[in-house]
């Protein structure tokens, strides 16, 4: 059988990856293991605990010293990636490596694995984000791999205009919406049980990153989002920032604002479908995750991007972009509120696909040849248009 090695390295990438595993153990020509890194094994919300009571097969734990003090600690953690997989991969080696989107330690997962020829597949390719350096890990990762699996057609258009062949880019949707069309999610009771939330009236769910481009605003930016959700009646359930520098920073504010906001929550760590089924119960999004304009587009449901961090992405009609200003991110939130906007999303489409990217992205897995025209790429060069 064919050895797939999927590389996760945090909450985000284990729940889209969740339908391909599925997919993979149903497939009578592939078997998979994951390579676990990074915010997996941190203590704060400890998602590797998720992984293990999944039955997933973990191959490999690469635990990493804290990234989230500042750019230095994520330099050291790069390092950390490569030095540990020169060992691993002179013992075991992949038939194909799965990678997703543009975390620094993803970059150092696909970097390590170029010496040894070993075959990449891309998820998420082609996508623009210009306030996060992730922007330059993601590119950098397309230009290691031999596989893209891009979410929408512009995207794949953009891989090969970096000079990706097209034979090798299959724009396959995004894999999160796999979960929103396949998987059973838990009910607004079990939600409220198991994290203990009250959810009778529908909650503002706001996740904020670092802005990794913006370093030295961080502590401003997320003033001006707890200054604007303070002036709303509405329940705020946060869930934790990643694990990039300046995260220590917002996860300190939120805890204040968490201390002294009657109905307001700070969750580590929902786990994928939990998250889902936040969606689905959110009055509205706000922050800057990627996850309000590609998830939440299925639920109908608002988002208030804010500030640069999600620049360059694919929007639908529910992504109300505002700077990282107080009275703009009020405003923001109070469109977001409103029955005429919420109206106004009702027969919205998402950009993003279809549900069905886990069986195109296995499809390939299982057919591609793996030979030396798969690891000796070439430069395309789009024909001129005259």
């Amino acid at each position: 059988m064919r050895k797939i090695l999927i590389a996760s390295v945090g909450r985000s990438d284990y729940g889209i990856y969740r339908q391909i595993m599925d997919r993979i153990d149903a497939s009578p020509e592939l078997e998979y293991s994951l390579l676990v890194s990074g915010a997996h094994l941190t203590e704060v919300g400890r998602t590797i605990d998720e992984i293990r009571s999944d039955g997933r097969p973990i191959a490999v734990e690469i635990p990493l010293s804290e990234t989230s003090a500042d750019q230095a600690s994520m330099t050291k953690a790069t390092g950390q990636v490569i030095v540990a997989l020169a060992d691993y991969f002179s013992r075991c080696r992949p038939d194909i490596l799965m990678v997703l989107g543009d975390r620094f330690e993803m970059f150092a997962v696909a970097a390590a694995a170029v010496p040894f020829n070993i075959p990449i597949a891309h998820i998420h390719g082609g996508e623009l984000s210009f306030g996060a350096i992730d922007d330059v890990f993601r590119h950098a990762i397309t230009k290691m791999a031999h596989l893209h699996f891009a979410a929408t057609e512009d995207y794949a258009r953009r891989i090969i205009r970096m000079g990706e062949e097209p034979w090798r880019v299959t724009v396959s949707g995004a894999p999160a919406l796999d979960n929103v069309r396949l998987a059973s999610l838990p009910s607004r009771k079990e939600l409220e049980e198991r994290f203990g939330l009250s959810l009778a009236v529908k909650p503002l769910l706001v996740t904020f990153h670092p802005v990794t481009r913006q370093p030295s605003e961080v502590e401003e930016q997320i003033a001006a989002l707890l200054s604007a959700l303070g002036r709303f009646d509405v329940p705020v359930v946060f869930t934790a920032p990643n694990a990039d520098a300046g995260g220590a920073v917002i996860r300190r504010h939120i805890g204040e604002f968490v201390s002294v906001h009657r109905d307001s929550y700070l969750i580590e760590n929902f786990g994928a479908l939990n998250y889902l089924a936040m969606l689905r119960e959110a009055v509205a999004v706000v922050g800057n995750s990627s996850s309000g304009l590609i998830e939440a587009p299925s639920f109908k449901v608002p988002t208030v991007n804010i500030g640069d961090r999600q620049k360059g992405r694919t929007r639908a009609a529910n992504v109300i972009d505002v700077p990282a200003e107080p009275e703009e991110i009020f405003r923001g939130v109070q469109t977001a509120l409103s029955e005429p906007f919420r109206r106004s999303l009702k027969n919205m489409i998402n950009p993003y696909g279809d549900g069905h990217a886990a069986e195109r992205i296995v499809n390939v897995l299982e057919r591609v040849e793996l030979d030396e025209r798969l690891i000796a790429k070439g430069f395309y060069d789009e024909p001129s248009i005259t």
